[in-house]
């Protein structure tokens, strides 16, 4: 974790307009105008720092971190902002969160990548380290695994880390960015770095977000 990390601010990538909706905002990344419908029913239904950040770090860093082609699982994915900036780099995506969230998911990722000529995206239930084997290892090998603000107040911290070390193999790169707010994200930090290598791409201090890098130890 001690490599120099880059110092960043999250662009306000909000795009202008007039709008009766409260619940829906506006963005743009990789010259798209993305519209994100949100809802205040459900954590998984907001936009949160993490994705914001990792949005804008896959969009400026395109030949570190090329998905053109590549097979992309989010976890969590919430709103479906990061897969939708993904499925615009090129990336075969597959976005997963609860079954209460799919719906909005489906719905935000649909709508704006409808109109694409990109690969189209999947959605899928995933709870984390109970539907592992609705993913057989033999079959399904990611590239990368997106996971933004995964980590906060919660109980399901140590079915996620299974969820992490399930998915990720020999090659793939797990990017994870997240707000820190609590004692208990930096215990989940400290148990990833027992078990993966990991580094720190970035911190956007004004929002105390970290984007991390974790990849399998060799053996």
């Amino acid at each position: 974790l001690t490599d120099s990390p880059e110092i960043l601010k999250i662009l306000q990538n909000w795009v202008p307009r007039v709008s009766h909706y409260f619940d829906k905002e506006h963005y743009s990344y990789a010259g798209h105008h993305i519209i994100i419908q949100e809802s205040i029913e459900h954590f998984g239904a907001v936009v949160w720092p993490g994705a914001l950040a990792l949005s804008q770090y896959l969009e400026s860093n395109q030949e570190q971190f090329n998905l053109k082609d590549k097979k992309v699982l989010e976890i969590g994915a919430g709103t479906g902002l990061v897969s939708i900036v993904a499925c615009i780099l090129g990336a075969y995506v597959t976005a997963t969160d609860l079954p209460e969230v799919l719906e909005n998911l489906s719905y935000n990722i649909s709508r704006n990548t409808q109109n694409m000529n990109t690969h189209k995206p999947e959605v899928r239930k995933l709870v984390w380290g109970e539907d592992l084997k609705d993913f057989p290892a033999s079959t399904y090998h990611y590239d990368f695994i997106l996971a933004t603000d995964v980590v906060y107040h919660h109980t399901a911290l140590d079915p996620l880390l299974a969820t992490m070390v399930y998915f990720c193999k020999p090659g793939t790169v797990l990017l994870w960015a997240n707000k820190f707010r609590f004692s208990t994200d930096y215990e989940f930090l400290e148990k990833m770095c027992n078990i993966f290598n990991v580094t720190t791409l970035a911190e956007f201090p004004e929002s105390n977000v970290k984007l991390l890098k974790a990849t399998v130890r060799a053996n």
